[in-house]
């Protein structure tokens, strides 16, 4: 990999770090994490309810579009689960035998938001929802991120609009000397996918 990228990526994990910092502190004054549940002060959580719209003011007030359109989005939940179940069932299978580290489902599917007591029961169906489903699809990228590294380390000739979390890995494109010489080497290199950041 080129220097100055190895440069540039070494300062963006500095800074994700002190993000990740910055946000623990926020935390600190609002609401804490213990065995994966959230637990808020209690004056906030207390403003929490007084803020939450009661159900039947939120269903009188929804627009008919969303109404209409609640079904066609839930539809979607079938072959997300059906996704999640291939995917976890091919993970399972195959990265023991081809040496990949297995992808960690609790770290990309994080359900929290029912916590909210400013949310009412749709809102935090609504929530679990779109938790599910966007976690899944950050569960089935980094697992199709991890087989790409295995079988096919070589960037694209045309710009990404975003790249995955392995990609900076990758030999450049049309680059067949390198390719050659750490092809093999970058099966095996998963040595960094640990420090993912835990929240």
């Amino acid at each position: 990999m080129n220097k100055r990228i190895e440069e540039l990526l070494a300062g963006i994990k500095a800074l994700e770090k002190e993000m990740r910092e910055e946000i623990q502190r926020i935390r600190i004054d609002t609401y804490e994490i213990r065995d994966r549940t959230v637990r808020f002060k209690d004056e906030i959580r207390a403003h929490h309810k007084a803020q939450a719209q009661r159900l039947f003011d939120y269903l009188r007030h929804a627009r008919l579009k969303h109404v209409l359109t609640a079904p066609v989005i839930w539809l979607c939940i079938f072959p997300a689960l059906f996704m999640d179940l291939i995917v976890t069932l091919y993970q399972a299978v195959c990265f023991p035998v081809y040496g990949i580290p297995k992808v960690k489902r609790r770290d990309y599917l994080v359900f929290d938001r029912h916590y909210l007591a400013y949310l009412n029961i749709i809102q935090k169906a609504n929530c679990l929802f779109c938790a599910y489903f966007n976690g899944l699809m950050a569960y089935v990228g980094e697992i199709a991120a991890r087989t790409e590294q295995y079988w096919c380390p070589i960037k694209h000739a045309s710009q990404l609009k975003r790249e995955h979390s392995r990609y900076q890995r990758f030999v450049e494109y049309g680059d067949s000397e390198q390719f050659q010489a750490q092809a093999g080497s970058l099966r095996s290199d998963f040595h960094d996918v640990d420090e993912a950041p835990k929240s």
